[in-house]
């Protein structure tokens, strides 16, 4: 929560620094693309472009990234965020994160496009 521990207050937002909330944006993005939901939401837009995915090579593509995400150069890991992130709000009850799932449809063309074996190797 980012809340300030001083007053106790629900209603007063601390200063928060840049890097904490990136943090917790890239945190929770990872948290995101295990959701059921998220996976089922990017089958339907990933769909679009590629009408025989299935649904099992989504969640595969999407699995695939959280184990990389450390061995990712940080202007990757920033690319990967920016085109994840539409919008991030924070307010006294925390932090609302607005995925773009567009976004979401390009990392798994982009996930899909590398052979499951290479990134093995790669990691």
């Amino acid at each position: 929560m980012l809340r300030n521990a001083d007053t106790h207050s629900s209603d007063i937002v601390r200063r928060v620094s840049a890097a904490e909330i990136e943090a917790a944006v890239v945190d929770q993005v990872r948290a995101l693309l295990r959701q059921p939901e998220v996976v089922a939401g990017t089958w339907l837009a990933a769909r679009a472009e590629v009408p025989d995915l299935k649904e099992g090579e989504v969640r595969e593509a999407l699995a695939r990234l959280d184990p990389l995400w450390g061995d990712l150069f940080p202007a990757e890991q920033a690319r990967i965020v920016r085109a994840l992130v539409e919008r991030v709000v924070v307010g006294p009850a925390g932090a609302d994160i607005r995925l773009r799932v567009e976004g979401l449809a390009g990392l798994v063309r982009d996930l899909t496009a590398v052979a499951p074996e290479a990134l093995r190797v790669a990691a």
